[in-house]
């Protein structure tokens, strides 16, 4: 199981462009590939997670500027896999 962790820095967030190419990416794969985010409440701090390859699912998250995503590898090729996501969100999120 491969994990990292990105601070979003693009002022909408996962908007619907971004979210579609790292869909796009992820469905690539052949390892399962979960994305999470904190997500501040008035009881506290809830996580959200969604599947990395279903474009509904990362865009229900609501991720905004500011907040920390983490995604989950596990499978076959999940260390090809992290090092592409990677390489989107520093060029795109």
């Amino acid at each position: 199981m491969k994990q990292i962790t990105y601070v979003l820095k693009d002022p909408l967030g996962i908007h619907a462009r971004p979210a579609g190419q790292m869909v796009k990416i992820a469905s690539g794969c052949k390892c399962d590939i979960t994305i999470g985010v904190s997500v501040g409440t008035s009881a506290g701090i809830s996580a959200k997670t969604a599947n990395a390859k279903r474009i509904i699912g990362v865009m229900t998250l609501g991720a905004k500027q500011g907040d920390e995503i983490t995604l989950v590898f596990s499978g076959e090729d999940e260390e090809k896999a992290a090092a592409a996501i990677k390489d989107f969100l520093a060029k795109n999120l």
